[in-house]
């Protein structure tokens, strides 16, 4: 299970593993793929500085990646403060109704309220760039599109290479053109921040628009070793795999909701649904009561980022605490239909390679 891409960093598969959780990051390094640890919650530079500071110590070496958030666009730049001020008073009031109407209790006089995602304004992202480099990783990955140019050259002249998703040939093209490593084609199953083209039908078209220009990592509807074997035969670098670790045992033990990991073992492929009403930007979530509520007729439309999240950052910490199944936030893939049990990385991994394998031999015994 080998390709070029995993070659040049040194890693035994061409697994990685995007996860917001430190623990599956390095669990999926150790186990001979790269975990890229999602950044983009925290807020407070020195937060994720320590959170770097355990990788280095806890990933034997091996390389690992940072995933920042950076628009293309940059949005409304302030505090929180500054922009929860600019969150209507009919899209405050929807929230609270909708809580109430699921039985969402209200945060204990012990919790922290959650001050919301701040890592998609520039500022924040930036920082976290910057803290990045002051530790080991081996890649940085912008999950909206490309880098600015001047933080590729940071990257680049700090040894990094610096990979991007794309969901269209388009922003593929854009990507190599502005000096982006590796494209990450992400099709639409997949979950977060994604289009609409299916991986099946994109990963080809950015291939042939790349014509070799970059390597290009396949992402969205893969989460065995056989729908490894098929993007890597299209011609790919390697896998991008998110949801298939929201079911690691190593999430659960690292503060990943017991619920939301109870809600995905009960979900079909069918139950995703495509909304902005996670970030303000189209991304895949686990269908739930909670998006069933943004989708009725009396429901605002989401704000833009980075006021959507600021607007249901309290929500989601609520629903977090109430531990209802039924009621969760979360974004999701389409292959979260075939996620079968609480299982840790070591193993999954184990198995991805196993199915890699005889999808490569049923090939090979097709050419006799």
């Amino acid at each position: 299970m080998r390709t070029d891409l995993a070659e040049e960093f040194g890693i035994q598969y061409p697994i990685f593993a995007f996860t917001p959780s430190k623990a599956v990051a390095a669990a999926v390094t150790r186990a001979g793929g790269m975990g890229v640890l999602g950044a983009v919650r925290y807020n407070d530079p020195a937060e994720l500085d320590e959170v770097l500071d355990w990788m280095d110590a806890n990933t034997d070496g091996k390389p690992y990646g940072v995933d920042v958030v950076m628009p293309n666009k940059v949005p409304t730049e302030g505090s929180s403060v500054d922009l929860g001020a600019m969150i209507p008073d009919e899209h405050r009031g929807f929230v609270n109704r909708v809580l109430d109407d699921l039985g969402v209790p209200p945060l204990g006089d012990d919790d922290d309220e959650n001050a919301g995602v701040l890592g998609w304004l520039h500022s924040v992202a930036q920082s976290h760039v910057d803290v990045a480099l002051r530790h080991r990783p081996v890649l940085i990955a912008n999950a909206l599109g490309s880098p600015p140019v001047e933080v590729i050259s940071q990257a680049h002249d700090a040894g990094l290479k610096v990979a991007a998703l794309a969901g269209s040939t388009k922003h593929a093209l854009a990507h190599a053109e502005n000096g982006v490593d590796i494209v990450i084609a992400q099709g639409g199953e997949a979950g977060g921040h994604t289009g609409e083209v299916a991986t099946m039908v994109l990963v080809p078209e950015i291939l042939r628009a790349l014509d070799g220009r970059a390597p290009v990592l396949a992402a969205g509807g893969i989460g065995d070793g056989t729908q490894v074997a098929a993007v890597v035969g299209m011609g790919a670098q390697g896998a991008w795999m998110g949801s298939r670790w929201l079911t690691a045992a190593e999430y659960a033990d690292d503060g990943g909701s017991q619920a939301m990991q109870k809600a995905l073992l009960a979900a079909t492929s069918r139950d995703t649904v495509r909304s902005r009403i996670y970030s303000g930007k189209p991304a895949r979530l686990l269908k739930s009561k909670w998006t069933d509520a943004w989708a009725a007729d009396d429901a605002p439309e989401p704000l833009p980022m980075p006021l959507q999240n600021l607007l249901v950052a309290e929500a989601h910490q609520r629903i977090s605490a109430a531990q209802d199944p039924e009621v969760v936030a979360m974004p999701a893939g389409q292959i979260i239909g075939s996620l079968d049990g609480i299982v840790p990385v070591a193993d999954t991994m184990a198995q991805i390679v196993a199915e890699y394998s005889a999808a490569v031999e049923r090939l090979r015994a097709s050419l006799a």
